[in-house]
């Protein structure tokens, strides 16, 4: 393997990744067209598909509003983010932003917080893949189909990055075109414009007919924000992919203000159809999933097998984009001196091959777990990343407030997106993250989650705090 070295360019201070041929050796593989379907397909995850039944059964049609909480937390949030990503583009996105704004421990613990969990998700989405493959094909069994799994897009990603934007074009694409049909026909059949169906359009009457809008109160909303705000993790993996393309300002700026739309279609707009073409608390909705219920009201004929083949695909979209997010991330934090020096050497190809093999090999670690140890110790991997979606919103928060300052100060040319009503958003964003957290230790199912990953971030503070605390003695002496 050969690695690749590159000193800082002039005007360009040592350390800050600003072009992608001065990231370490990172090639920019990645054409406009990836780029594009990775930041329309990002907000897309598997969870939206097989997580969103939970959450209509525990707040009915109110759960609209939980979506729409989230989201307008993942539009500020993206905002902020893809201003700093805009004017510094890095393969470490946030965490190399946080290292400059915050201090290096800031850079090293969520650095490593977001490398372990999608880490973790590399052993959700190989287990639910599997899942799905062996009901098609029962007899190969399903450890080895999480075995094919792992390893077919652990060599997609090791060839070049241009084969990790291809796959994942066609992924995102696929899911895409899926979740626009859906939202399509759905809206026709809710309105019985839809020729050939079983459905007789009964408009708008199902949000209320069953309990009112809040059937189960409005403080069941808040619980539907628990429920649902992890479906929207993978935003942000554009800002990281940006690094990695011929033209990563542009990219951004596309992908930071085509969020909202994104958001309300794929989430509001499908939910919403889900919810006006049968009740809420309709019983198929959680025993087959709520996409597939809908479906079948339509009319539409092999409903369930159907939805398997989208929900595969979204499956393996999540599990490309983990291992590529998971391998950057370490790349970025190897380059940094936070991971081992091998993390930021790329190949000839410019793929950081080091970086993938040890992502890849601690979700095989993770995948056997799930299947020895399903209710103890991967129970425990997961639950001590499940906060980390907020963890990261919030330290993104936090850096912009005083990177805003060194780009204005430093590059004020490259500011090209702004966040709105700067700092005041910024601060209300931070309010709305932090009352979520709050919130989350007073509900039992939430506390499970939050108390281990508020653990797992003290012990990596802990560490990178030990760390400075000897380099500064190092250099003291």
């Amino acid at each position: 393997m050969t690695s690749q070295t590159t000193l800082a360019k002039p005007g360009q201070e040592p350390g800050e990744p600003d072009r992608p041929d001065s990231s370490g050796g990172l090639q920019a593989g990645l054409k406009n067209r990836h780029l594009s379907m990775i930041a329309i397909g990002g907000v897309i995850g598997a969870g939206l598909f097989v997580g969103s039944s939970a959450g209509i059964a525990a707040a009915g049609p109110a759960i609209l509003l939980s979506y729409a909480m989230v989201g307008l937390m993942v539009v500020l949030v993206m905002r902020m983010l893809g201003e700093m990503a805009a004017a510094r583009p890095s393969s470490g996105s946030f965490s190399a932003y946080a290292d400059r704004a915050l201090g290096r421990w800031a850079g090293f613990s969520i650095g490593w917080l977001y490398w372990f969990f999608w880490v973790v998700v590399l052993a959700v989405e190989a287990t639910a893949g599997a899942k799905i493959l062996e009901s098609w094909i029962p007899g190969v069994p399903q450890w080895a189909w999480a075995l094919i799994v792992m390893v077919v897009l652990t060599a997609t990603n090791l060839v070049s990055v241009g084969s990790y934007g291809e796959f994942e074009f066609w992924f995102a694409g696929i899911k895409v075109v899926a979740i626009g049909a859906f939202v399509v026909i759905g809206f026709l059949a809710v309105f019985g414009f839809l020729p050939g169906s079983d459905h007789a359009g009964s408009g708008l009457a199902h949000l209320t007919d069953s309990g009112g809008f809040f059937p189960e109160g409005p403080g069941a909303i808040l619980t539907g924000v628990l429920m649902v705000v992890f479906s929207f993790m993978g935003s942000e993996i554009v800002t990281l992919a940006a690094g990695e393309s011929s033209d990563p300002q542009r990219a951004v700026s596309k992908a930071t203000n085509s969020v909202i739309w994104r958001i309300a279609v794929f989430y509001l707009g499908s939910i919403f159809v889900v919810l006006t073409l049968l009740p809420w608390n309709d019983p198929s909705i959680v025993e087959k999933g709520s996409y597939v219920a809908a479906l079948d009201v339509i009319g539409i004929p092999h409903a369930g097998q159907v939805m398997d083949f989208i929900v595969l695909t979204a499956v393996l979209s999540c599990l490309n984009s983990g291992l590529y997010t998971a391998s950057r991330m370490a790349f970025s934090l190897g380059e940094r001196g936070d991971a081992p020096k091998a993390f930021a050497k790329v190949n000839k190809r410019g793929v950081p091959q080091a970086a993938i093999l040890s992502s890849v090999v601690f979700g095989f670690v993770a995948v056997f777990f799930n299947y020895q140890w399903p209710d103890t110790v991967f129970q425990f991997l997961l639950n001590s990343s499940g906060a980390v979606a907020l963890f990261v919103w919030l330290v993104i928060c936090f850096t912009q407030l005083r990177m805003r300052g060194i780009i204005l100060r430093e590059t004020p040319g490259k500011l090209v997106v702004r966040m709105w009503l700067f700092p005041y958003l910024t601060w209300a964003t931070i309010a709305m993250i932090s009352f979520v957290l709050v919130y989350m230790l007073t509900d039992d199912a939430a506390r499970e989650q939050v108390v281990p990953s508020l653990l797992v971030a003290a012990l990596v503070v802990g560490i990178s705090l030990f760390r400075e605390m000897r380099s500064r003695k190092a250099v003291a002496k």
